[in-house]
């Protein structure tokens, strides 16, 4: 029999950073012996697609249900029909594919080279309505020069503003470790941190608010453990640098189709449209799964859902978990809604504005991107008709408020950060509110899930999961799919897939040092 030691297999690679860490997995088999288990993945987002390509690749018979028409979760996409007639693909928007996604893009991978599917957008500016703007394109990549190179390059960093940063209070951001950081800090706001460690007002804004609010939340309400986590991830944690790919055509076509495919040459029996109603315990350790009134036995489930989902599934399934583990599935909030509105102008925006432009200060509106300066799609469209492609983001936006009220909010808040739109007849649009993505609130950590269950053959996987790795938003949601995957290879004998992650410390020594001599600083 050939076995698979933890240093072998299909692992990620770990791009540009030396410093990159190996997260072995259990040796074992290459694949599972005997009557291979069948396995039932539960949800078809980046999570369900890590898990079942995981499991497949050893050998076991994987059923993957997604209660959506197409794969992709969250990142799914759909044809529609604009006003001009042309056929278009919407989504839920921009999604940025950062270089430290070592797990992500090595599960792309298996369907096609990146080169030929990710293509890099050449900077990632932050602008505040007072006219500020920073960029990330020369800031050098290692870390700690990013940060200096970041603070003499940037015109928000004055030093005399940098003179009243509270250094102390600082020190935390240069040595963070999980769940270390979250024993330390979750009780604590993102934004009660940023006041204690008095960064200026405006670099507050550029520097850190747009990190918070990429998890959809208010920084009074996010935990300040998770944006010490996203600063070490993207910032002062990794070489990787800020600057990131994107998909060069829409989610669907680019990244989920050949990924099904993919899994379909695997033996995987890809079900869309196929939502679960419930799963049950039926004996030993099997797992009963219903669906559409069939009921299959399995030997294992990964479940691999957005909170609701997930909250909807459990109470279905009075069978499964204990109390203690049903109640804090139960417990788990989203994030407030946001917005993301996509409009086809009848004249182009400028040839100078970014693909991508993050935003502060803008009453609601938190960037702009520009497909057509990526798309293939989006190119095309406005190839044809002398067009241009635009999309908006409005995150954590008031539950009461009056959506189309926000909605020409928004659009106001482009006419004013792209001046040139004002005049433009917007040919169609299309908003999608939602309010699906996981709020990491103060003092929540213990209280979400964890990749192992109370039932030794249910595991876990999303965005939502907890695990002790420094990974976030999409990275998170696929590193928790392997990692589910792989404590169910462990059970038959097989080996594991072995993953990487940014350094789980602080990488300067000295900077560490500081830190450890000011236990309680922050």
């Amino acid at each position: 029999m050939i076995r698979i030691s933890d240093r072998d297999g299909a692992a990620p690679g770990r791009g540009w950073d030396r410093k990159a860490q190996l997260v072995p997995a259990a040796p074992g088999l290459r694949r599972v012996q005997g009557a291979a288990p069948r396995a039932a993945v539960v949800g078809g987002g980046i999570a369900g697609l890590a898990s079942a390509t995981a499991l497949a690749e050893r050998g076991v018979r994987v059923t993957l249900h997604e209660r959506g028409p197409a794969l992709g979760g969250r990142l799914a996409g759909w044809r529609t029909e604009l006003a001009d007639g042309s056929r278009v693909t919407m989504s839920r928007g921009f999604h940025a594919f950062f270089r430290q996604y070592y797990n992500l893009r090595g599960l792309l991978r298996r369907a096609a080279p990146l080169s030929s599917v990710l293509r890099p957008l050449p900077d990632y500016p932050l602008r505040h309505r007072n006219g500020l703007t920073d960029s990330f394109a020369h800031v050098p990549r290692t870390p700690p020069w990013s940060a200096v190179g970041f603070a003499v390059l940037s015109s928000t960093f004055r030093w005399q503003d940098l003179a009243a940063v509270r250094a102390r209070a600082a020190l935390p951001l240069f040595d963070v470790r999980v769940p270390d950081v979250y024993e330390r800090f979750d009780a604590v706001s993102a934004h009660d941190f940023l006041a204690a460690v008095n960064f200026p007002p405006a670099a507050h804004h550029l520097a850190f608010e747009v990190f918070s609010r990429s998890f959809f939340s208010d920084p009074r309400e996010l935990s300040a453990a998770e944006l010490l986590l996203m600063f070490h991830i993207y910032f002062l944690g990794s070489s990787e640098g800020l600057l990131f790919d994107v998909p060069h055509e829409p989610f669907s076509q680019a990244l989920w189709e050949p990924l099904g495919r993919y899994l379909e040459c695997l033996g995987v029996d890809v079900r869309t449209g196929a939502p679960v109603d419930s799963v049950r315990p039926s004996g030993g350790t099997a797992l009963s799964v219903d669906a559409g009134g069939t009921s299959t036995e399995y030997d294992a489930v990964v479940l691999a859902l957005d909170v609701r989902g997930l909250q909807r599934l459990v109470e279905a399934s009075p069978g499964l978990g204990d109390e203690a583990w049903r109640a804090a599935i139960a417990a788990q909030r989203t994030a407030p809604p946001f917005l993301v509105s996509r409009l086809w102008l009848d004249r182009p925006v400028d040839r100078s504005r970014p693909g991508f432009l993050g935003t502060s200060g803008f009453d609601g509106l938190d960037n702009v991107s520009v497909p057509d300066r990526w798309e293939g799609e989006a190119i095309r469209w406005v190839r044809r008709t002398g067009g241009s492609v635009v999309e908006l983001h409005g995150y954590a936006v008031d539950e009461s408020a009056d959506r189309h009220a926000v909605e020409r909010k928004l659009l106001r808040q482009l006419h004013e950060v792209y001046p040139e739109t004002a005049g433009a007849r917007v040919v169609d649009a299309r908003h999608e509110w939602r309010a699906d993505c996981p709020l990491f609130p103060v003092d929540g950590y213990r209280s979400r899930p964890a990749v192992s269950t109370p039932h030794p053959a249910l595991t876990m996987a999303g965005d939502l999961v907890r695990t002790d790795l420094p990974v976030a938003l999409m990275e998170r949601a696929a590193t928790t799919g392997f990692l589910a995957a792989n404590a169910l290879l462990r059970r038959w004998g097989a080996a594991g897939h072995p993953l990487w992650t940014v350094p789980r410390r602080g990488r300067s020594p000295v900077l560490r040092g500081m830190a450890a001599r000011f236990p309680d600083a922050g």
